[in-house]
Protein backbone atom coordinates (compact mmCIF):
# COMPACT_ATOMS: atom_id res chain seq x y z
CA UNK A 1 0.00 0.00 0.00
CA UNK A 2 1.27 3.67 -0.75
CA UNK A 3 0.34 6.39 1.92
CA UNK A 4 -3.09 7.44 0.08
CA UNK A 5 -3.97 3.60 0.51
CA UNK A 6 -2.91 3.41 3.69
CA UNK A 7 -5.15 5.94 4.93
CA UNK A 8 -8.18 4.63 3.28
CA UNK A 9 -7.44 1.72 5.30
CA UNK A 10 -7.18 3.40 8.64
CA UNK A 11 -10.14 5.37 7.82
CA UNK A 12 -11.86 1.88 6.76
CA UNK A 13 -11.08 -0.58 9.25
CA UNK A 14 -10.44 1.84 12.56
CA UNK A 15 -13.59 3.53 13.43
CA UNK A 16 -13.06 7.60 13.96
CA UNK A 17 -14.73 9.57 16.37
CA UNK A 18 -15.23 12.92 14.22
CA UNK A 19 -16.78 11.08 11.50
CA UNK A 20 -18.77 8.29 13.06
CA UNK A 21 -19.59 10.06 16.87
CA UNK A 22 -19.90 8.16 20.20
CA UNK A 23 -19.95 4.31 18.25
CA UNK A 24 -16.55 4.68 18.04
CA UNK A 25 -15.19 5.61 21.46
CA UNK A 26 -13.56 3.26 22.95
CA UNK A 27 -13.41 3.67 26.78
CA UNK A 28 -10.49 2.18 28.43
CA UNK A 29 -6.59 1.45 28.03
CA UNK A 30 -6.47 -2.25 27.71
CA UNK A 31 -6.07 -1.99 24.28
CA UNK A 32 -3.65 1.00 24.08
CA UNK A 33 -1.75 -0.77 26.73
CA UNK A 34 -1.69 -3.68 24.22
CA UNK A 35 -0.42 -1.42 21.42
CA UNK A 36 2.27 -0.14 23.93
CA UNK A 37 3.70 -2.98 25.08
CA UNK A 38 4.05 -4.53 21.52
CA UNK A 39 5.57 -1.53 20.24
CA UNK A 40 8.13 -1.55 23.43
CA UNK A 41 6.62 0.77 25.49
CA UNK A 42 8.09 3.95 23.20
CA UNK A 43 7.05 6.98 25.30
CA UNK A 44 8.82 5.84 28.46
CA UNK A 45 11.93 6.72 26.04
CA UNK A 46 11.12 11.20 25.99
CA UNK A 47 9.69 13.14 28.80
CA UNK A 48 5.82 14.23 27.85
CA UNK A 49 3.72 16.94 28.59
CA UNK A 50 -0.11 15.41 29.11
CA UNK A 51 -2.69 18.52 27.80
CA UNK A 52 -6.87 17.49 28.73
CA UNK A 53 -9.31 20.29 28.63
CA UNK A 54 -12.85 21.08 27.46
CA UNK A 55 -11.26 24.10 25.07
CA UNK A 56 -7.88 25.32 24.41
CA UNK A 57 -6.08 22.44 23.74
CA UNK A 58 -4.83 22.40 20.60
CA UNK A 59 -4.12 26.33 21.34
CA UNK A 60 -1.71 25.43 24.52
CA UNK A 61 -0.25 22.01 22.91
CA UNK A 62 1.17 23.99 20.16
CA UNK A 63 2.21 27.01 21.52
CA UNK A 64 4.40 24.94 24.34
CA UNK A 65 5.36 22.88 21.82
CA UNK A 66 6.44 26.20 19.42
CA UNK A 67 8.61 27.40 22.97
CA UNK A 68 10.13 24.43 23.51
CA UNK A 69 10.97 24.30 19.86
CA UNK A 70 12.72 27.71 20.32
CA UNK A 71 14.55 26.50 23.29
CA UNK A 72 16.40 23.53 21.45
CA UNK A 73 14.86 20.66 22.10
CA UNK A 74 13.60 18.67 19.39
CA UNK A 75 9.71 18.32 20.67
CA UNK A 76 7.19 15.74 19.67
CA UNK A 77 3.51 16.98 18.86
CA UNK A 78 0.62 14.96 18.57
CA UNK A 79 -3.14 16.68 18.57
CA UNK A 80 -6.22 15.59 16.95
CA UNK A 81 -8.34 16.31 14.93
CA UNK A 82 -6.73 17.15 11.69
CA UNK A 83 -8.08 19.58 8.92
CA UNK A 84 -6.69 19.20 6.07
CA UNK A 85 -4.16 16.28 6.10
CA UNK A 86 -3.47 13.39 8.54
CA UNK A 87 0.07 13.95 9.28
CA UNK A 88 -0.85 17.32 10.89
CA UNK A 89 -1.91 14.80 13.99
CA UNK A 90 2.09 13.98 14.27
CA UNK A 91 4.98 15.72 14.36
CA UNK A 92 8.76 16.61 14.97
CA UNK A 93 9.64 20.41 15.59
CA UNK A 94 6.37 21.17 13.43
CA UNK A 95 7.05 18.71 10.67
CA UNK A 96 4.30 16.35 9.69
CA UNK A 97 5.08 12.56 10.25
CA UNK A 98 6.84 11.10 7.00
CA UNK A 99 4.08 8.93 4.82
CA UNK A 100 6.20 6.49 4.23
CA UNK A 101 6.78 6.12 7.98
CA UNK A 102 2.86 5.73 8.08
CA UNK A 103 2.35 3.04 5.73
CA UNK A 104 5.25 0.92 7.21
CA UNK A 105 3.82 1.40 10.74
CA UNK A 106 0.60 -0.32 9.28
CA UNK A 107 2.55 -2.74 7.23
CA UNK A 108 4.57 -4.04 10.31
CA UNK A 109 1.81 -3.88 12.71
CA UNK A 110 -0.99 -4.85 11.25
CA UNK A 111 -1.17 -8.35 12.07
CA UNK A 112 -1.02 -7.56 15.94
CA UNK A 113 -3.38 -4.96 15.94
CA UNK A 114 -5.79 -5.98 13.76
CA UNK A 115 -7.17 -8.61 15.90
CA UNK A 116 -7.38 -5.75 18.69
CA UNK A 117 -10.32 -3.66 16.50
CA UNK A 118 -8.29 -0.66 18.07
CA UNK A 119 -10.32 2.68 16.85
CA UNK A 120 -8.71 5.20 14.93
CA UNK A 121 -7.16 7.15 17.82
CA UNK A 122 -5.99 4.04 19.84
CA UNK A 123 -3.91 3.25 16.90
CA UNK A 124 -2.80 6.67 15.74
CA UNK A 125 -2.03 7.25 19.72
CA UNK A 126 0.39 4.38 19.43
CA UNK A 127 1.25 5.66 16.03
CA UNK A 128 2.73 8.93 17.36
CA UNK A 129 4.26 7.46 20.08
CA UNK A 130 6.41 4.85 18.27
CA UNK A 131 7.35 8.07 15.66
CA UNK A 132 8.58 10.17 18.79
CA UNK A 133 10.56 7.75 19.81
CA UNK A 134 12.26 6.66 16.22
CA UNK A 135 12.70 10.55 15.98
CA UNK A 136 14.46 10.88 18.73
CA UNK A 137 12.72 13.78 20.40
CA UNK A 138 13.73 15.06 23.92
CA UNK A 139 10.18 15.75 24.76
CA UNK A 140 6.44 15.34 23.46
CA UNK A 141 3.18 17.38 24.03
CA UNK A 142 0.54 14.98 23.77
CA UNK A 143 -3.09 16.23 23.64
CA UNK A 144 -5.93 13.94 25.48
CA UNK A 145 -8.25 13.09 22.44
CA UNK A 146 -11.35 13.01 24.29
CA UNK A 147 -11.87 13.44 28.47
CA UNK A 148 -8.91 12.36 30.10
CA UNK A 149 -9.07 9.40 32.55
CA UNK A 150 -10.28 6.73 30.08
CA UNK A 151 -8.56 8.29 27.09
CA UNK A 152 -6.01 6.27 25.24
CA UNK A 153 -3.34 8.46 25.60
CA UNK A 154 -3.47 8.05 29.29
CA UNK A 155 -0.84 5.25 29.41
CA UNK A 156 1.94 7.53 29.45
CA UNK A 157 4.03 8.36 32.30
CA UNK A 158 4.25 12.51 32.35
CA UNK A 159 6.85 14.97 33.43
CA UNK A 160 3.68 17.59 33.78
CA UNK A 161 0.08 17.89 33.23
CA UNK A 162 -2.22 20.32 32.31
CA UNK A 163 -5.82 20.91 32.17
CA UNK A 164 -6.96 23.89 30.61
CA UNK A 165 -10.58 24.53 32.14
CA UNK A 166 -13.93 22.56 32.12
CA UNK A 167 -17.05 23.44 30.03
CA UNK A 168 -20.06 21.46 28.95
CA UNK A 169 -19.45 18.86 25.58
CA UNK A 170 -19.38 15.71 24.77
CA UNK A 171 -22.03 14.76 27.70
CA UNK A 172 -22.80 11.42 26.25
CA UNK A 173 -19.67 10.37 27.00
CA UNK A 174 -18.15 12.11 30.04
CA UNK A 175 -21.35 13.12 32.05
CA UNK A 176 -23.99 16.25 32.36
CA UNK A 177 -22.48 18.33 34.91
CA UNK A 178 -18.96 20.07 35.01
CA UNK A 179 -18.33 18.14 38.12
CA UNK A 180 -18.92 14.82 35.98
CA UNK A 181 -16.66 16.33 33.22
CA UNK A 182 -13.90 17.65 35.76
CA UNK A 183 -13.94 14.09 37.19
CA UNK A 184 -13.07 12.52 34.30
CA UNK A 185 -10.18 15.10 32.94
CA UNK A 186 -8.81 15.10 36.31
CA UNK A 187 -8.14 11.38 35.39
CA UNK A 188 -4.86 12.37 33.52
CA UNK A 189 -3.45 14.14 37.46
CA UNK A 190 -0.19 11.07 37.95
CA UNK A 191 1.44 10.42 41.10
CA UNK A 192 3.62 12.88 41.94
CA UNK A 193 3.78 14.73 38.95
CA UNK A 194 2.49 18.72 39.08
CA UNK A 195 -0.64 19.33 37.64
CA UNK A 196 -1.57 22.82 36.06
CA UNK A 197 -5.01 24.39 36.03
CA UNK A 198 -5.82 27.07 33.20
CA UNK A 199 -9.56 28.12 34.09
CA UNK A 200 -11.54 27.07 36.97
CA UNK A 201 -14.10 29.37 38.16
CA UNK A 202 -16.79 27.06 39.35
CA UNK A 203 -15.60 26.05 42.93
CA UNK A 204 -16.91 22.61 42.54
CA UNK A 205 -14.56 22.19 39.38
CA UNK A 206 -11.73 23.46 41.62
CA UNK A 207 -12.60 21.17 44.23
CA UNK A 208 -12.81 18.10 42.51
CA UNK A 209 -8.62 19.02 40.73
CA UNK A 210 -7.81 20.05 44.49
CA UNK A 211 -8.97 16.55 45.80
CA UNK A 212 -7.73 14.49 43.22
CA UNK A 213 -4.31 16.39 43.23
CA UNK A 214 -3.86 15.59 46.89
CA UNK A 215 -4.73 12.10 46.49
CA UNK A 216 -1.94 11.76 44.07
CA UNK A 217 0.44 13.73 45.95
CA UNK A 218 0.60 16.08 43.09
CA UNK A 219 1.54 19.63 43.22
CA UNK A 220 -1.22 21.50 41.80
CA UNK A 221 -1.13 25.44 39.92
CA UNK A 222 -3.26 27.57 39.41
CA UNK A 223 -1.87 29.53 35.58
CA UNK A 224 -4.94 31.81 36.35
CA UNK A 225 -3.79 33.37 39.68
CA UNK A 226 -0.39 34.52 37.27
CA UNK A 227 -2.10 36.05 34.26
CA UNK A 228 -0.03 38.34 32.59
CA UNK A 229 -0.52 41.81 31.88
CA UNK A 230 -2.16 42.72 28.69
CA UNK A 231 -0.31 45.50 27.00
CA UNK A 232 -1.43 46.28 23.78
CA UNK A 233 -2.90 43.69 21.16
CA UNK A 234 -0.54 41.11 21.78
CA UNK A 235 2.16 42.08 23.79
CA UNK A 236 2.02 40.93 26.98
CA UNK A 237 4.19 41.74 30.38
CA UNK A 238 5.02 38.17 32.57
CA UNK A 239 5.85 37.91 35.37
CA UNK A 240 9.14 35.45 34.56
CA UNK A 241 9.96 36.31 30.90
CA UNK A 242 9.25 40.11 30.42
CA UNK A 243 7.70 41.65 27.18
CA UNK A 244 6.52 39.53 25.23
CA UNK A 245 4.49 38.93 21.58
CA UNK A 246 1.86 35.88 21.59
CA UNK A 247 1.21 35.23 17.90
CA UNK A 248 -2.62 33.88 19.01
CA UNK A 249 -4.87 36.90 19.66
CA UNK A 250 -8.22 37.28 21.36
CA UNK A 251 -9.22 36.48 25.45
CA UNK A 252 -9.80 33.14 25.30
CA UNK A 253 -5.87 33.33 24.06
CA UNK A 254 -5.04 35.37 27.03
CA UNK A 255 -5.90 32.31 29.43
CA UNK A 256 -4.11 30.03 27.32
CA UNK A 257 -0.74 32.02 27.09
CA UNK A 258 -1.30 32.45 31.13
CA UNK A 259 -1.51 28.77 30.99
CA UNK A 260 1.21 27.60 29.01
CA UNK A 261 3.55 30.61 31.30
CA UNK A 262 2.55 28.76 34.47
CA UNK A 263 4.22 25.12 32.58
CA UNK A 264 7.07 26.71 31.54
CA UNK A 265 7.59 27.75 35.05
CA UNK A 266 7.60 23.69 36.15
CA UNK A 267 8.97 22.27 33.05
CA UNK A 268 12.42 24.86 33.86
CA UNK A 269 12.53 23.21 36.69
CA UNK A 270 12.10 19.84 35.08
CA UNK A 271 14.06 19.57 31.83
CA UNK A 272 17.47 20.44 30.48
CA UNK A 273 15.82 23.25 29.33
CA UNK A 274 17.03 27.42 28.67
CA UNK A 275 14.48 29.88 29.32
CA UNK A 276 14.73 33.53 28.48
CA UNK A 277 12.50 36.24 27.24
CA UNK A 278 14.01 35.97 23.70
CA UNK A 279 13.35 32.35 23.73
CA UNK A 280 9.80 32.24 24.94
CA UNK A 281 9.44 35.52 22.44
CA UNK A 282 10.47 33.40 19.44
CA UNK A 283 8.42 30.89 20.40
CA UNK A 284 5.10 32.73 21.47
CA UNK A 285 5.48 34.88 18.85
CA UNK A 286 5.39 32.28 15.71
CA UNK A 287 3.37 29.41 17.02
CA UNK A 288 1.54 28.78 13.60
CA UNK A 289 4.88 29.14 11.78
CA UNK A 290 6.89 26.98 13.92
CA UNK A 291 4.15 24.26 14.43
CA UNK A 292 1.32 24.70 11.25
CA UNK A 293 -1.33 25.57 13.92
CA UNK A 294 -4.40 26.52 12.03
CA UNK A 295 -8.40 27.25 12.78
CA UNK A 296 -8.06 29.41 15.81
CA UNK A 297 -9.02 32.57 14.97
CA UNK A 298 -7.22 32.64 11.61
CA UNK A 299 -7.08 35.88 8.95
CA UNK A 300 -8.00 34.18 5.36
CA UNK A 301 -8.69 36.99 3.74
CA UNK A 302 -7.92 41.19 4.10
CA UNK A 303 -11.25 42.50 2.50
CA UNK A 304 -13.71 41.29 3.70
CA UNK A 305 -12.18 41.13 7.08
CA UNK A 306 -12.68 37.07 6.74
CA UNK A 307 -11.90 34.63 10.09
CA UNK A 308 -11.93 30.79 10.48
CA UNK A 309 -12.12 29.43 13.62
CA UNK A 310 -12.74 25.64 14.56
CA UNK A 311 -14.55 26.80 18.61
CA UNK A 312 -17.67 24.44 18.76
CA UNK A 313 -19.35 24.49 22.04
CA UNK A 314 -20.69 26.78 24.12
CA UNK A 315 -17.79 27.89 25.59
CA UNK A 316 -16.12 28.52 22.62
CA UNK A 317 -18.66 30.57 21.11
CA UNK A 318 -18.70 33.18 24.01
CA UNK A 319 -15.39 34.31 23.18
CA UNK A 320 -16.60 33.76 19.37
CA UNK A 321 -19.44 36.14 20.00
CA UNK A 322 -17.62 38.87 21.85
CA UNK A 323 -14.71 39.06 19.27
CA UNK A 324 -17.40 39.46 16.56
CA UNK A 325 -19.44 41.73 18.17
CA UNK A 326 -16.35 44.18 19.34
CA UNK A 327 -14.91 43.96 15.33
CA UNK A 328 -18.07 45.16 14.09
CA UNK A 329 -19.35 47.80 16.57
CA UNK A 330 -15.84 49.28 15.77
CA UNK A 331 -16.47 49.47 12.63
CA UNK A 332 -20.08 49.74 11.89
CA UNK A 333 -19.96 46.58 9.60
CA UNK A 334 -21.56 43.55 9.20
CA UNK A 335 -20.86 39.77 10.28
CA UNK A 336 -22.14 36.79 8.02
CA UNK A 337 -21.50 33.92 9.66
CA UNK A 338 -21.21 30.81 7.62
CA UNK A 339 -21.54 28.37 10.01
CA UNK A 340 -22.68 24.57 10.61
CA UNK A 341 -22.04 22.12 13.37
CA UNK A 342 -22.40 18.52 14.15
CA UNK A 343 -25.57 17.03 15.73
CA UNK A 344 -24.03 15.76 18.81
CA UNK A 345 -23.51 19.21 20.00
CA UNK A 346 -25.77 21.58 22.15
CA UNK A 347 -26.37 23.95 19.44
CA UNK A 348 -29.33 25.44 21.14
CA UNK A 349 -26.84 26.55 23.95
CA UNK A 350 -24.28 27.78 20.81
CA UNK A 351 -27.58 29.89 19.06
CA UNK A 352 -28.67 31.48 22.32
CA UNK A 353 -24.98 33.09 22.30
CA UNK A 354 -24.42 33.43 18.84
CA UNK A 355 -23.87 37.30 17.48
CA UNK A 356 -27.70 38.72 17.01
CA UNK A 357 -26.98 41.27 14.92
CA UNK A 358 -25.34 38.91 12.22
CA UNK A 359 -26.74 37.46 8.94
CA UNK A 360 -26.22 33.62 9.16
CA UNK A 361 -25.86 31.41 6.30
CA UNK A 362 -26.08 27.64 7.40
CA UNK A 363 -24.40 24.91 5.77
CA UNK A 364 -22.95 21.43 6.77
CA UNK A 365 -19.85 19.14 6.41
CA UNK A 366 -19.71 16.24 4.60
CA UNK A 367 -19.74 14.01 7.58
CA UNK A 368 -21.97 11.26 9.40
CA UNK A 369 -22.25 13.69 12.15
CA UNK A 370 -23.64 17.07 10.52
CA UNK A 371 -26.54 18.14 11.64
CA UNK A 372 -28.41 19.30 8.12
CA UNK A 373 -28.46 23.19 7.12
CA UNK A 374 -32.12 23.27 7.13
CA UNK A 375 -32.33 21.55 11.05
CA UNK A 376 -30.07 24.64 11.71
CA UNK A 377 -31.77 27.43 10.29
CA UNK A 378 -35.12 25.85 11.61
CA UNK A 379 -33.36 25.91 15.42
CA UNK A 380 -31.60 29.59 14.32
CA UNK A 381 -34.94 31.19 13.23
CA UNK A 382 -36.63 29.90 16.47
CA UNK A 383 -33.87 31.71 18.43
CA UNK A 384 -34.63 34.95 16.59
CA UNK A 385 -31.61 34.63 14.27
CA UNK A 386 -32.20 35.29 10.19
CA UNK A 387 -30.54 33.37 7.86
CA UNK A 388 -30.62 31.15 5.08
CA UNK A 389 -29.07 27.57 4.40
CA UNK A 390 -26.72 26.17 1.41
CA UNK A 391 -26.36 22.20 1.29
CA UNK A 392 -22.58 22.76 0.90
CA UNK A 393 -19.35 25.04 2.39
CA UNK A 394 -18.07 26.05 -0.56
CA UNK A 395 -21.33 27.50 -1.82
CA UNK A 396 -21.94 29.08 1.67
CA UNK A 397 -18.65 30.95 1.59
CA UNK A 398 -19.55 31.82 -2.12
CA UNK A 399 -22.62 33.49 -0.99
CA UNK A 400 -21.14 35.16 1.92
CA UNK A 401 -18.30 36.52 -0.52
CA UNK A 402 -20.75 38.02 -2.83
CA UNK A 403 -23.43 39.70 0.12
CA UNK A 404 -20.38 40.81 2.36
CA UNK A 405 -19.01 44.54 1.64
CA UNK A 406 -15.29 44.93 1.69
CA UNK A 407 -15.88 46.49 4.83
CA UNK A 408 -17.76 43.65 6.42
CA UNK A 409 -16.69 40.44 8.64
CA UNK A 410 -17.11 37.30 6.90
CA UNK A 411 -16.70 34.53 9.77
CA UNK A 412 -16.66 31.05 9.30
CA UNK A 413 -16.67 28.30 11.74
CA UNK A 414 -18.67 26.08 14.11
CA UNK A 415 -17.01 22.89 13.35
CA UNK A 416 -13.81 21.28 12.29
CA UNK A 417 -15.10 20.24 9.35
CA UNK A 418 -16.64 23.29 8.51
CA UNK A 419 -13.33 24.90 8.55
CA UNK A 420 -11.09 21.87 7.00
CA UNK A 421 -13.85 21.98 4.14
CA UNK A 422 -12.88 25.70 3.13
CA UNK A 423 -9.44 25.98 3.83
CA UNK A 424 -8.41 25.02 0.28
CA UNK A 425 -10.79 27.99 -1.49
CA UNK A 426 -8.59 30.31 0.19
CA UNK A 427 -5.12 28.37 -0.54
Amino acid sequence: MNYKETLEYLYASAPVYQHSGAQAYKPGLGTSRALDDYLGNPHRCYRTVHVAGTNGKGSVCHTLAAILQAAGLRTGLYTSPHLTDFGERIRVNGEMIDGDYVTDFVRRSRSFFEPLHPSFFELTSAMAFDYFRHCNVDCAVIEVGLGGRLDSTNIISTALSIITNISIDHTELLGNTLKDIAIEKAGIIKQGTPVVIGRADDETVVNVFRRKAAEMNAPLLLAQEEKPAHIEQSIYETKDFGRIRYGLTGEVQHENLATVLCALRELGRLLPLRLDQETVNRGASDVAGLTGLRGRWEKLRDRPHTIADTGHNPGAWRYITARIEAYCKERGCRAYMVTGFSNDKDVDAILRLAPREAFYIFTQAGSQRAMPAVTLLEKARAAGLDGMAFASAPEAVAFAMSEASEDDMVFIGGSNFIVAGILPLFG
